[in-house]
């Protein structure tokens, strides 16, 4: 049994309702977080109305603020914002819906104020917002907002300050606006793009009437897509590209897959053969997946299974390898493997190949390959060399004494006097495996090997003291 002193509901009932009251204005002096709790649970007992009130103050006090906010107030903030976001969804919209469904429209313009103070690096405050902007189809709903209502709602949101709170607002929308709903949105929006803004416009603040065309019409262009995906459209969206984009690879790998879903695989196929992939460095992580698909989808296996193999080839890609190999017959796919991982000793980069063995992993040939290669291995890779290290020292104490050693004169050679702690740490490591290599072959050994350390690098004590540690 609880001790009678223990804080848990049971116990606080035996205060009785005049002492809790007098202690919750005892501790609520001086925090107004906690003020605000209370008053939005004394509103929940009056009714709707009240919280509605106190939730409308308290979103108008915030939009309100000017100064900037550091992490320890952004905290601060994202509760308050989350106390006002659980009311206006939890009690509020089950006693009002349609005015939860209005306050949560404000609620989503206090993103544009709130974005100006403070830096939300963590993606803490925006996870909030979106959020919100999730429950506003839900609200929509239970207020049995008309369509073309809801409609004009969006079409204020997206065509007005958007710091991303908007970005999944039509796909939340889709249902309660239906076909009608999106129609009307789309032509709307299409609308404001073309129309030439007016003088006293919001648009024009700051920025001239081709900037602003500018800015519409890549705003209508993400719309036109997003209403087009919410109907299923493919042609749509594929009219929402221009021609000139239709060769880059996102561009090309998006209206592929888009096509691939609708059952159009050979449609896909030459969307993305339109792409331009001349530029590896410019195709998204998408594009192989989304050509392998339509290989798939085609019937061509053989045909996926060799742009397996080449995408592995060129780029050292684990995951096409482990692919191809699955789908070939047994004792093949042993065969196939070996070759892919000789094909990885001789890979041009040396840190990405010994990145691919270790993971993989194929110990021996990692090995093998920091002996072959010492030359073209960098020391200033330490976060390839010092984990491939540390896998290796095990069973191949020389490669891992080696890669260390690597890390260590580089360290040295270019004064950094920041790594000088881990440097040390990586000659206690090579202490520790001498006695377990028994052949250093052309390599000096510890005792050789520190000693002519001494004679270059004896001035750097800072690196000599965390080598004794």
């Amino acid at each position: 049994m609880a001790a009678s002193s223990t804080l848990n509901a049971r116990n606080l009932e035996r205060l009785g309702a005049p002492a809790l009251a007098e202690l919750l204005i005892e501790v609520s002096t001086g925090h107004g977080a906690i003020k605000r709790r209370l008053r939005l649970a004394l509103a929940d007992a009056t009714g709707p109305g009240e919280i509605a009130t106190q939730v409308r103050k308290r979103l108008a006090t915030i939009a309100r603020a000017r100064s900037n906010l550091d992490w320890r107030q952004l905290r601060a903030l994202i509760a308050d914002l989350a106390t006002q976001h659980a009311a206006i969804t939890g009690p509020l919209a089950t006693a009002d819906p349609v005015a939860a469904h209005d306050l949560l429209w404000d609620f989503l313009k206090l993103a544009d104020r709130v974005f100006e103070r403070t830096d939300d690096s963590a993606g803490k405050l925006i996870e909030l917002f979106r959020a919100a902007t999730a429950d506003i189809a839900r609200l929509a709903q239970a207020a049995d907002v008309p369509p073309a209502t809801l409609a004009d709602r969006a079409f204020d949101a997206l065509t007005g300050p958007n710091r991303g709170q908007y970005d999944a607002l039509v796909a939340a929308l889709a249902a309660p606006l239906g076909a009608d709903g999106l129609a009307l949105l789309n032509t709307r929006i299409a609308a404001w793009a073309v129309a030439t803004p007016h003088p006293d416009d919001p648009d024009m603040a700051g920025g001239s009437i081709a900037r602003v065309a500018t800015r519409r019409a890549a705003v209508a262009r993400i719309v036109g897509e997003r209403i087009a995906d919410a109907t299923g459209d493919v042609d749509a969206y594929i009219a929402q590209q221009p021609d000139r984009t239709r060769a880059q690879p996102m561009v090309a790998t998006a209206i592929a897959g888009r096509l691939l879903k609708a059952g159009r695989a050979e449609a896909a196929m030459a969307a993305i053969n339109a792409a331009d992939t001349s530029r590896i460095a410019y195709v998204p992580p998408e594009y192989d997946s989304v050509r392998l698909a339509i290989l798939e989808a085609l019937g061509r296996h053989d045909d996926a299974q060799a742009f397996r193999w080449d995408r592995f080839a060129a780029a050292l890609h684990a995951g096409h390898l482990r692919d191809h190999l699955r789908r070939l017959p047994d004792f093949d796919d042993f065969e196939a493997e070996q070759r892919a991982l000789t094909l990885v000793e001789a890979y041009p980069d040396a840190h990405a190949a010994l990145a691919f063995l270790v993971a993989w992993p194929a110990y021996d040939r990692a090995a093998r390959m920091v002996m072959a290669r010492p030359k073209s291995l960098d020391g200033d890779r330490y976060e390839v060399l010092a984990d491939a290290a540390d896998l290796l020292d095990a069973a191949h104490p020389l490669a891992a004494t080696l890669l260390r050693r690597t890390m260590i004169d580089f360290t040295l050679r270019t004064a950094r006097a920041a790594r000088y702690g881990h440097a040390g740490r990586h000659l206690r490591e090579c202490a520790a495996a001498d006695a377990r290599i028994a052949d250093y072959g052309a390599l000096p050994d510890h005792a050789t090997y520190v000693a002519a350390l001494h004679r270059t690098h004896e001035r750097k004590t800072g690196f000599w003291q965390a080598a004794a540690v």
